[in-house]
């Protein structure tokens, strides 16, 4: 198949799962008639006053609390209470999680972990899911929380149920079911920034049965923002974002032992946020008369407007049956990615170059997966999983040495593809009571091919290498009171090797791995009161590393040898009183790198701009890695005659984040506060808020990026304040 008219065809990976559609209505009224209908499972309750909360942790349903795992998970009416909207921004709550964004790309970070790769096939080594369906993009994981049950966050890796890239975690995203009972919900916000800049989002949700069989929802968003950033060359702002998103399930449970779950989505986004400003005046416009520099937050000396535009269709389909003994269940999952980006490269003024980009990207995944469903000392799970996908770029490298003198252009036209297969299992077993022993594997066979085109000349021909890896996992968990246990584990992780899209080189960067040692207590000392506390120690080699290149806007992508990681988190909910509940952690990570002595680096020039060689980076922090975080919630409310008063404050604290190997840049401790007040009418479905994020104006850079031309960096959004309005139905 020609890859440039027709990369794969991804949707044989959904079709497969379409397959699995006509299973379950042949098996619905087998499974019917051989397992007895199933009872609706009761509310897990906690001997603790702190309602216990049921997580997939490990692939299967189980107490929060009795999971090997170190996970912080976070439903759908506390992220509310944090003004917790995005993926993006679960750093606001999550321990030892940086929520990092370059442009429009999503890089997310745990324990130090986490990928700056923006090539197509270059995925986060932190896995995202959304209803168990692998998100692979970076740039379409800017997921709006409109309706959701939970989220969990894996701290660690999850190298065997788990698998693909999941060397430092992984987000789980956890939306409802459609609901055979009628309900919804539908709101308004609206905020305030500087220069009067309004901020717009409209949300909305309703589910409810077609028949006794059919159900259905539907989710939709509205987001909009004017420009916040000055733009000092036009006049006006930058800094405008619109976001239109739909995302719908059906559900047709045939039986009370088979469900099926399809669903699609649509998101479409155009804005100028990726409008940069230079770090301190960190520029090579400023050699040249006539430039204009920004003296404060929130400005831009840009030459044109900048774009980032991005659309994304996703569809999925799962299927679960439940047999005597066991369950089975198919997850199907299609992605189709078109995104456009335009910046300038040198963030002044003065023409010195350009990096316009446009992205195609189409994936498709099918995990098919048994679980043990009798109770008993033993307890399983087998599975299979399969993963594709296929893509192409346009990239112009736009450079000029200066005003009036005409620019090159330097044009690539990469192709990427690649296949991939795992198997994986795993086993835990009561040895003796309140004693568990768990044993999982994974094997993992992946090939990527890769093609180069520069200026229309074929420079590299189609290419091909296989990476395998078999990655294990081993804990043992000791529950020494009904809500306390102990826990340690060791497990392995990797991620593949990748092409750099935007290079010549047919040879891949090597894959990353790690190992991984932790251990944990979680328990609940008093009704009023639960405790979390993990410990871990990482070994981890072959970094798969980005960089800017020494000519200007193009990037490289590189292995450093090895880092070591180790630190720890404490979490803590308080609930002294029904009407207050406190939220805190703190987390602590050293990370440094053991083994990089030809990293790339950056030294800032004195009349603007950076001096680029490689220089050794042994012993540096590794970038986007706080030393220590800290994260406080408090959500209080009170009846009274005429409704209920609500008081939500949260405040997210870290140290300073280095973005460059040799740690010269960097953004200084900050902190980040959201608060809101709010009052539901008593015997109403009404609920009203008036809300602020960025409470004190906290000038943080979302990112820094050095390169030749430039350090510049994008800033999180001013202090916005408004009013919400929501109704239930």
């Amino acid at each position: 198949m020609d890859m440039r008219t027709n990369r794969y065809n991804s949707g044989r990976a959904l079709a497969s799962g379409i397959a699995l559609f006509a299973l379950a209505w042949s098996a619905a009224g087998q499974a019917q008639d051989t397992a007895p209908a199933a009872e609706p499972e009761p509310e897990a309750q906690s001997s603790s006053g702190i309602s216990d909360i049921i997580v997939t942790a490990t692939r299967r349903e189980e107490r929060l609390q009795d999971v090997a795992v170190a996970v912080t998970a976070i439903t759908g009416d506390s992220l509310s209470a944090a003004d917790v909207s995005t993926v993006r921004s679960l750093t606001q709550v999550v321990p030892g999680f940086i929520g990092s964004r370059n442009m429009g790309v999503f890089q997310p970070v745990i324990r130090g972990v986490g990928s700056t790769g923006i090539s197509i096939g270059d995925e986060p080594n932190i896995a995202t899911y959304v209803d168990g369906v692998y998100q692979p993009e970076s740039a379409a994981n800017w997921i709006d929380l409109v309706e959701v049950e939970r989220v969990e966050v894996l701290r660690g890796p999850q190298g065997t149920t788990f698998g693909r890239n999941a060397t430092g975690g992984l987000i789980n995203v956890i939306t409802p079911d459609p609901s055979f009972d009628l309900r919804g919900k539908a709101s308004l916000r609206y905020g305030r920034m500087r220069r009067d800049a309004g901020d717009y989002d409209a949300r909305f949700y309703i589910t409810g049965g077609l028949s006794d069989k059919l159900a259905a929802d539907f989710a939709a968003l509205y987001r909009k923002n004017d420009g916040y950033i000055d733009d000092l060359v036009r006049g006006g702002t930058l800094g405008d974002q619109q976001v239109i998103n739909f995302r719908s399930k059906l559900l047709w449970q045939p039986s009370d032992n088979a469900k099926v779950i399809l669903t699609g989505e649509f998101f479409d986004q155009n804005s100028t946020t990726n409008s940069p400003q230079p770090v301190n005046g960190n520029t090579a416009g400023r050699r040249f008369p006539g430039v204009i520099l920004p003296t404060d937050a929130w400005q831009a000396s840009l030459t044109s407007i900048p774009t980032l535009d991005l659309r994304r269709w996703s569809a999925a389909l799962h299927v679960k049956l439940e047999f005597d003994g066991f369950n089975l269940e198919a997850t199907s999952g299609f992605m189709n990615l078109r995104w456009y980006q335009e910046t300038d490269s040198d963030a002044s003024n003065i023409f010195l170059g350009n990096f316009p980009a446009t992205f195609a990207t189409e994936s498709g995944s099918q995990e098919i997966k048994f679980t043990s469903a009798d109770p008993g000392r033993f307890q399983w799970l087998l599975g299979g999983y399969f993963y594709q996908f296929g893509g192409h770029s346009g990239l112009d490298i736009v450079t000029s040495p200066g005003p009036g003198i005409p620019p090159t252009t330097l044009n690539l036209d990469p192709a990427l593809s690649g296949r991939s297969f795992a198997g994986f299992a795993e086993g835990t077993y009561e040895i003796v009571d309140d004693l568990f022993i768990t044993v999982g594997a994974r094997y993992t066979t992946e090939r990527r091919t890769f093609e180069q085109v520069v200026n229309g000349n074929l420079v590299v021909p189609k290419t091909a290498k296989s990476f395998n890896k078999f990655n294990y996992r081993g804990a043992v968990r000791y529950q020494f009171a009904p809500d306390g246990s102990i826990y340690a584990s060791y497990g392995t992780a990797f991620k593949s090797g990748v092409y750099n899209m935007a290079g010549t080189s047919p040879n891949p960067v090597n894959p990353e791995n790690i190992k991984a040692w932790e251990a944990g207590i979680k328990v609940d000392p008093f009704n009023w009161l639960r405790t979390n506390l993990a410990v871990y120690h990482y070994t981890y080699d072959d970094l798969q590393v980005q960089a800017k290149d020494a000519s200007g806007p193009s990037y490289v992508l590189q292995n450093a040898a090895s880092a070591k990681i180790y630190g720890g988190e404490f979490e803590a909910i308080i609930q002294p009183i029904d009407d207050l509940n406190i939220r805190g952690s703190a987390a602590y990570s050293h990370a440094r790198y053991r083994d990089f002595p030809l990293a790339q680096s950056f030294f800032p020039r004195p009349d603007g701009g950076n001096t680029v060689a490689p220089a050794d980076a042994s012993g540096n922090v590794m970038t986007r890695a706080p030393k220590w975080t800290f994260n406080l919630g408090v959500d209080w409310g009170h009846e009274f005659d005429a409704g209920r008063l609500g008081v939500s404050v949260n405040t997210f604290y870290s140290t300073r984040l280095y973005y460059d190997f040799q740690n010269i840049f960097s953004q200084p401790s900050y902190t980040l506060t959201n608060a809101s007040i709010s009052f539901a009418p008593t015997g109403d479905r009404w609920k009203f808020s008036l809300w602020a994020t960025n409470l004190t104006n906290e000038k943080v850079f979302q990112t820094i990026r050095v390169g030749a031309q430039a350090t510049d960096g994008f800033y999180e959004q001013p202090r916005k304040v408004g009013v919400s309005a929501e109704l239930r139905f």
